[in-house]
């Protein structure tokens, strides 16, 4: 909204605009206006008639189509005579949609003046051009299209009908969207149309119907949480357990385009039916925020966080943690958000081992399209009682992504993944981390993938346990899909936990019951987490 309001006084010589502007200013005012007011003067008809045969003509001509400035009828030196000009003006406004007002005054006994810079002012922070078109006598698409979203961004329950409790944005009776729309119009025509301006800036609008970048990007752009979980928005107008296609799709109604791409299904956690779980759904929004904080501010924002949640803006849904390296130094965390790199060379088993971190067997994966693949897969595990995320991103081998970043920086932990039934498979992995990791203090695991297959020699001069061993390393982690049941966390489970304390990661006798106490804490927390749960069922 502006702060200030420049305005333009211009008509025929002698109808007064001197005097108007000097008996409320003594100031000049700027040449670039935000309004226009056409002065005539009401004893005078030929003033009147060079409204419409050459004021507006020039002024039309020196203006953007497109970005028209609001004009506003002065009807001057109405002290001189008794009846008023309206019967003559009323048509010109009707013909031209530009007019906001009309207001006779007079500059001599201050008649009026007052209500005329009102009213510039008002054409100015609440125009009605953008909202309304007065031949159509209807809302424009866009003013309706922003509406549309504030209703819904306000019905929370998803039921088509604002509630006493949604209604408390605005203060008013259970309105459907078309009553919603309907109330709004009849603000504008009655001349309240600074109610439906109020409205749409609340939820983040500018003069031009669009979302304010301050609105949507309250965070500057070098600002990264790393370990930001946004909060669960809107979650309530899903099933209480998952969300199906055409809840997702009623979920992100208020954007200008779909979030989530096809490929979300087989990024987060969901149901037999392939709808995403209440926890998938959440661990959208952190894959979301850990990639781009951003794009998830943005997100937020069309969601209407900051209205709903009454927080200043969507960056009180952030939590900033401390620089990586601080952390190293420290050699502690408080991130709860936390990255593997899957490397391995193509075939290895990279994509299996993401999909198995979503609860899916080989022979669920063989379900996947092609085209729906994804590249990350993100869920949570629990470390000594403590629920974190896991993203897994597989590393393509065409694209030495590696090698273009800090090492200790582009990830927590490293998987490398090697196929034991390709006896070239594991070459591949030792040269990754003899050129990447070898010097670094990113912990590395590595896993033999197949292992319900027959295991053959590696082309290489040390075996992967010797290898592991010369380096320190844990030894290789045997790894299979394809399995009737669901495939276990326990892998994962070692990864958070290696990516939460690196210092401990490598191999030594003090470490030697690091992993068994991460994962008996793992183990005692789901027990009680499922058990808690089982009694809530019950008491429904």
């Amino acid at each position: 909204m502006r702060k200030d309001v420049r305005i333009l006084l211009v008509g025929e010589p002698k109808v007064g605009k001197t005097s108007l502007i000097m008996s409320l200013v003594s100031e000049e005012f700027p040449d670039e206006a935000n309004v226009i007011c056409i002065v005539y003067s009401v004893n005078n008809k030929k003033s009147i008639e060079k409204v419409t045969s050459h004021w507006i003509p020039l002024i039309n001509d020196r203006t953007d189509k497109d970005n028209r400035v609001p004009l506003i009828l002065v009807g001057n030196k109405s002290d001189l005579v008794e009846h008023s000009s309206m019967e003559t003006i009323l048509p010109i406004m009707n013909q031209y949609q530009d007019i906001e007002t009309c207001v006779e005054c007079s500059a001599k006994n201050l008649k009026n003046i007052s209500e005329l810079f009102y009213y510039a002012q008002k054409a100015v922070l609440h125009p009605t051009g953008p909202l309304y078109c007065p031949e159509e006598k209807e809302m424009k698409p866009s003013c309706v299209k922003s509406l549309t979203r504030i209703f819904k961004v306000s019905d929370l329950d998803n039921d088509g009908i604002l509630n006493d409790n949604e209604l408390n944005f605005f203060q008013d009776n259970g309105l459907t969207l078309k009553g919603f729309l309907f109330l709004h119009t009849l603000f504008i025509q009655r001349g309240r149309h600074e109610t439906t301006w109020t409205v749409l800036r609340r939820f983040g609008y500018d003069d031009d119907l669009e979302l304010t970048q301050e609105y949507l990007f309250p965070l500057s752009p070098q600002t990264a949480p790393q370990a930001a979980q946004p909060q669960p928005t809107c979650s309530s107008r899903a099933s209480s357990t998952s969300m199906d296609k055409k809840e997702v799709k009623d979920l992100f109604k208020v954007f200008p385009y779909m979030p989530w791409g096809p490929d979300v299904n087989n990024t987060v956690c969901t149901n037999d039916q392939g709808w995403i779980t209440y926890q998938g759904y959440l661990s959208q929004w952190t894959l979301t925020t850990y990639l781009d904080v951003q794009r998830s501010l943005e997100y937020l924002g069309y969601l209407g966080y900051s209205i709903i949640y009454e927080q200043e803006s969507q960056a009180a849904a952030m939590t900033v943690t401390r620089n990586k390296r601080i952390d190293l130094q420290k050699k502690q965390t408080q991130r709860s958000v936390f990255c593997c790199n899957v490397v391995g060379m193509r075939g290895s088993g990279k994509s299996g081992f993401l999909q198995a971190f979503l609860g899916r067997s080989l022979q669920r994966q063989r379900l996947i399209r092609e085209d729906r693949k994804s590249l990350y897969a993100i869920s949570t595990t629990y470390v000594y009682g403590q629920e974190k995320y896991l993203l897994l991103h597989e590393v393509m081998p065409e694209f030495d992504l590696l090698g273009a970043l800090d090492a200790d920086l582009s990830c927590d932990v490293v998987c490398l993944v090697y196929d034991v039934n390709n006896p070239r498979s594991f070459e591949y992995c030792a040269k990754v981390y003899k050129k990447h990791f070898m010097d670094s203090k990113t912990p590395c695991m590595l896993v033999a993938a197949k292992s319900d297959l027959h295991e053959v020699r590696q082309h290489h001069s040390l075996t992967p346990l010797e290898f592991c061993r010369r380096h320190k390393l844990h030894p290789p982690q045997p790894f299979t899909c394809n399995t009737a049941d669901v495939p276990g966390k326990d892998l994962y489970t070692k990864l958070t936990t290696m990516a939460m304390y690196p210092h401990m990661a490598q191999v030594d006798s003090k470490n030697s019951t690091f992993w068994l106490r991460a994962s008996l804490g793992a183990t005692v927390f789901a027990v009680l987490g499922f058990a808690m749960y089982r009694a809530l069922l019950k008491q429904r």
